[in-house]
């Protein structure tokens, strides 16, 4: 007579967490992935060195978990983070930085992230991260719970955060944004976004408007100064 199986054990049908990985600096993807090895309920089904990439291949893929880090090339962490809880707000996006500054937490945390892991803390913090995520939980450090507290706390007693200037920037006027710091030609982007130059050149002026600057090196310190692009 059939009996049914014990969870746990041999011939037991394990569905997988499909796991997306982005970081510009591969030595890191290869060592989530081979942390993540550990782990046979985990499986990596994509990964990317820059954000545009890692949005367009999850948009494709539709991961539970995206692990994603904030300075990225093309793209950074936040912004496509915010793109991808657009694209479908059930993926779990686990931040991976090495930066904890206030500003990051706070607007990370309003995009929506299950988690904040920073790469100085124990790899095994993201593979509770990772099961938190998918069980529709969330995992912060300390300093990054007391960071989300004051946050919280402030807007309870009716305070607002500071704006940062970039809130102003639709999400279409933030990928220009940096791509305009990174460097890149008015041509270069409108091919790589898929648009006329004409339309390009309207979002620079009026990215450069809302952050009352007066040329691409002024936007490029901007940039430096968030963490988006390095010098």
């Amino acid at each position: 007579m059939a009996t049914e199986r014990e969870p746990g054990r041999i011939g037991t049908i394990m569905e997988k967490t499909r796991i997306f990985i982005a970081d510009d600096h591969r030595v890191v993807i290869e060592g989530i992935k081979s942390a993540l090895r550990e782990h046979p309920e985990f499986e990596v089904v994509g990964e990317a060195l820059d954000g545009r990439t890692a949005v367009k291949m999850i948009t494709s893929l539709r991961p539970d978990i995206v692990i994603m880090d904030i300075s990225m090339p093309d793209l950074n962490g936040i912004d496509s983070t915010l793109q991808i809880k657009k694209i479908d707000p059930k993926i779990g996006v686990i931040i991976y930085t090495m930066y904890s500054d206030r500003e990051y937490v706070t607007d990370l945390f309003k995009a929506g992230i299950s988690a904040y892991i920073l790469k100085e803390d124990s790899l095994s913090d993201l593979s509770l991260a990772i099961k938190a995520a998918r069980n529709g939980g969330t995992y912060f450090n300390a300093t990054v719970q007391n960071i989300i507290r004051d946050h919280l706390k402030a807007l309870e007693e009716g305070k607002s955060s500071p704006q940062c200037a970039l809130d102003k920037l639709s999400l279409r006027e933030r990928e220009i944004f940096q791509l305009l710091a990174q460097g890149e030609s008015i041509k270069e982007i409108a091919a790589k976004l898929g648009v006329s130059p004409k339309t390009v050149e309207s979002h620079k002026y009026n990215i450069m408007d809302k952050l009352k600057v007066s040329s691409v090196a002024d936007l490029t310190k901007i940039a430096i100064k968030k963490k988006y692009i390095h010098p």
